[in-house]
């Protein structure tokens, strides 16, 4: 069994903006990432997608795909997804941006849970991922 050490903060990666991090990368035994609060902001913290679920949900995945980066993960090692949507007629655009990553189809376990807002009224969504890695 290995050591097990205390979560670790991944730094803001760079092209994403520091309010889209506001739960930070975290990494803990070296195995396990989770990537929260990403939202549809670019590296200059402007809403990408007013209006639009689909930009929303590829900026979305962008930062999702640079914090698992910094984390030393990529999609192909994220086992589970929540997706947290003001209207579950979202959701087809969130499918579309998350076979546009996920590897050969491959489709994590994910989940939907619809609320009422987000930080600000103008979010559709916010996604978060959580993977497992090799040992260092």
């Amino acid at each position: 069994m290995s050591e097990k050490s205390e979560p670790t903060r991944i730094p803001v990666p760079a092209g994403v903006a520091p309010a889209a991090q506001y739960a930070h990368v975290v990494m803990g035994t070296g195995r396990f990432v989770a990537v929260a609060g990403q939202i549809a902001l670019d590296e200059h913290g402007e809403l990408i997608g007013e209006g639009d679920p689909a930009a929303q949900a590829r900026q979305v995945f962008e930062n999702l795909r640079r914090c698992l980066a910094a984390a030393g993960a990529d999609f192909g090692d994220v086992v589970k997804l929540t997706y947290f949507v003001t209207d579950m007629a979202h959701m087809p655009a969130i499918r579309e941006a998350r076979a546009a990553h996920i590897p050969d189809d491959r489709l994590p376990a994910a989940s939907a849970i619809r609320v009422a807002g987000l930080v600000r009224p103008e979010f559709l969504m916010e996604i978060e991922a959580f993977a497992v890695v090799g040992e260092e």
